[in-house]
Formats: structure tokens, sequence, C-alpha cells
């Protein structure tokens, strides 16, 4: 038996908080106050609904403090599974709440205190925003229990990451390149972590992570559960199924081709020259668009044509500095920034609620890629649009998105930028 295991359950010690003036201004530092997503949501009481899937009190006194009353259906299901210590397969679309799936058995189970730089539990998710993301979510939860949850990514501080693991921190959110790299200089080590959870793992093995991960996942010597939370659990994904988890149990609450929340499907013919037109119309109606471009120079051509016209809108892409990135995730999640113009890569780890539109300025190559960009909204229950604007060239493209995504198989709608429904997108459904 470990000195840790025989402190389970025992009085777990106050961390020193640090001064105003202490506290870094690298991203890698959670503060509540600099919430890039809208997870801000007033106190409720406890016991929240969380305690009835068997979540102790200490987690959800944090819970209901951060304003999370009642469960949705992916956390309703994984978490009494998660509970017991199985491990757990989740299929489910973005923003159907994963993070507190996986997140709030992950803080309940661990109740030892963290050693310097030996972490008890691990999150692996492909993106650095999605890092930061996770980990502002969970920590708010994590310190009602006098716990410490770190983001760990690249293009942010490395010292400052190395200084806090030393501090005993029990959570890491991790990107595999900056953690590979964190293991391999002796900053971090793996042996302890009991719980790890794989997010968005079809996401890490579509950008060539399967590798990463796996050799992160056999220095975890000390696991004792493992959880998978993808879109799909097929090729690479099924790979570390079969081969990294013990019996899981598959919870799905979705088929693989739905969305969450209410989604409307639109796609408009709208002339090459008139695109950045017809998104700025779409805009004068949904205050929170996020359009999909296949390339960065894409991105900054039509971010900057935007602005041309007058509509506040701001790139986001992997040529940017971190930091860059962050400001403008941040401005976008507080209602500041009209239109965000992202790449697929640069926008996977956006975790904001309220977007009211995804506007897929190409045809997304694929059923996978359109259910990713799309599930941007209509997230947490809200009603969303997905409008693809197709060009004289990609209708056949765009014929079989829809098969594959069982939509009416219906022709793209001519539109010009001073088509009035352009303020109305629900006036296209009454056609």
């Amino acid at each position: 038996m470990t000195d840790q295991t025989a402190r389970r359950g025992a009085p777990r010690r106050r961390r020193r908080q640090s001064r105003p003036s202490e506290r870094p201004s690298d991203a890698s530092h959670v503060n509540k106050s600099n919430l890039t997503s809208t997870k801000s949501l007033p106190p409720v009481e406890a016991p929240t609904g969380f305690a009835a899937l068997g979540v102790p009190s200490r987690i959800d006194d944090g819970l209901a403090a951060c304003g999370f009353a009642k469960p949705f259906s992916i956390q309703t299901e994984a978490v009494p599974v998660a509970m017991t210590g199985k491990d757990v397969c989740g299929r489910a679309r973005t923003g159907s709440g994963k993070t507190l799936a996986f997140g709030v058995p992950m803080l309940a189970r661990i109740t030892d205190v963290a050693e310097p730089s030996r972490p008890l539990g691990l999150v692996l998710v492909p993106t650095r925003e999605l890092a930061v993301q996770v980990a502002e979510v969970l920590q708010p939860i994590a310190q009602h229990a006098d716990m410490t949850v770190l983001p760990v990514y690249g293009g942010a501080s490395r010292h400052h990451q190395i200084d806090e693991l030393a501090k005993g921190v029990e959570v890491v959110v991790a990107t595999p390149l900056r953690l590979i790299d964190l293991m391999k200089s002796g900053e971090v080590a793996l042996e302890d972590c009991q719980i790890v959870t794989l997010d968005e793992a079809d996401r890490m093995a579509d950008d060539g992570f399967t590798p990463q991960v796996e050799w992160i996942l056999r220095h975890c010597t000390g696991r004792s559960q493992t959880m998978l939370f993808s879109a799909t659990l097929d090729g690479d994904v099924g790979h570390l199924i079969k081969h990294y988890q013990d019996e899981p149990e598959t919870v799905a609450i979705d088929d693989p081709t739905d969305t969450v929340g209410t989604m409307h499907h639109l796609f408009l013919a709208a002339h090459h020259m008139d695109k950045d037109k017809v998104i700025g119309s779409i805009g004068k109606s949904i205050p929170k668009l996020l359009v999909f471009c296949q390339t960065k120079r894409t991105c900054d051509r039509v971010a900057n044509n935007l602005d041309d016209l007058g509509i506040d809108a701001s790139p986001l892409h992997g040529d940017m500095q971190q930091s860059a990135r962050e400001r403008v995730l941040r401005k976008f999640a507080e209602g500041k920034l009209a239109i965000l113009v992202a790449t697929d890569v640069a926008a996977r780890g956006i975790d904001i609620d309220d977007i009211g539109a995804v506007i897929h300025y190409q045809p997304a190559k694929d059923v996978k890629d359109y259910l990713h960009r799309s599930g941007r909204t209509a997230r947490a229950g809200r009603d969303g649009w997905a409008v693809t604007l197709v060009e004289y060239n990609q209708h056949t493209q765009v014929r079989i998105l829809q098969r594959g995504m069982r939509l009416p198989n219906e022709k793209a709608t001519e539109v010009f930028s001073n088509d009035a429904r352009l303020l109305d997108l629900s006036e296209f459904e009454t056609d």
C-alpha cells in the first residue's frame, strides 16, 4: 500500500492563494473571471440533480456554486457508470455536456492529495483551446474540494506550467505534445495517475496523435480507470478502445448522425463574389456567427472583407500567436465580436453555448467534418442554424453530404445578399 493510498479520506491540505499581484498573465492560469465559454451561471441550492447520480457532497457543492442544477442526458447516463470505477466509452456530440460527464466522476473518485509534479488524473484533448476550456469548467468545481485543475499546452509559458505542477496538481488537462515534452524532461510523471480521459478522441486520431496518445497511456502505469469520449467510435478510436480499455461500458445518447439541440440545416446557393455580403446580412439578425473556412488565407481574406463592410469580425487560425487566439475567443464568447472566421483546427476547442449559427463558407469535406463544425451551434438544448454556402460547382458535394446526414436531398436555394429572407432564416423553411 502506497503512502498516497494510506492518506485516502484524510483531511486535504489548504493551498496558498496567490495574491493578485502574483498572478501570472499567462493564459495557462485558470481564473473563473477569464472564462471564454458561457459556463458562468448563477449559483443554485445544493443538492443538485447530480447528487442523485451518486456524486458526493464535496463535489455537488461545487456544482451548485457554479450553477449546474440538473445533469444533461450524457451526464445522467455516464456519471453513475463512471462513479463505479468502470471504464467508460462515450459517444456524444460536441455541446452535449461531455466535460462534466467525465469531469465530475474524475473529481469525485480522486480523494488523495497529489505529490509535486505527479498528477492523479489526466484529461487528454486535441487542441490548446479545448485544454483551457475544459480546465475552466472543472477548476471552479474542484476548488470547493480543495483540488486543483491545470491546463498544460503549447504556446503558453512552459516555466509557469512546471511551477504549478511542482505545487501539486490533482488533474491535468493536456495536449499530447506539450505533455510529452514535460514528461521527457522529467518535469511531470504519470505513474500516480489513477484516472485518464481521452476527450474528442476522434479528433486526436484525425490529427495524427494516436501514437503520442498511446505513448502517454503506456506511462500511466497506475491507471485504474480509462474514459473515452468521442463523436465516433471507429478507426483509430476503436483501436484505442480495444487496447487501452478493460471491458468498457458504452454510453451513447445519440445516433452517429444526430446533432445536439434543435439544429436547422440550410443550404444556400451564392455567387463567390457575394458570399461575404450574404454572411453580413445573416449577421444582422443573428449576433454571434461562426464561419468555417478551409484555409488560413481564406480566413484572413473573409475577416478583412467583413471588416471592410463595417462588420466586427476576426480570424482564428494556427498562424496566430496563442495569446491572440485566446483574446479573440474571449471577445467572441463575451459578445464583443460579431463574427469569428476560423479554420477547422483552430475552432475545435470552441466551447461556447450561445452561437446562433455556424456558416460553412465552403461545404464540409465529409459528414464527420460537417457534424464537428455544425456542433458548435444548437448546444445545451438551444436552437441553432447550420448554413452552407454553395457555389455553382459544389452542388454534387452537397447532395452527398445531405444523403450522409439523412437530410432531405433538396437543391440549394439561390440567394443574393439583398434577399430579405437572410434577415430571418426561418423564412426559408416556410417556402
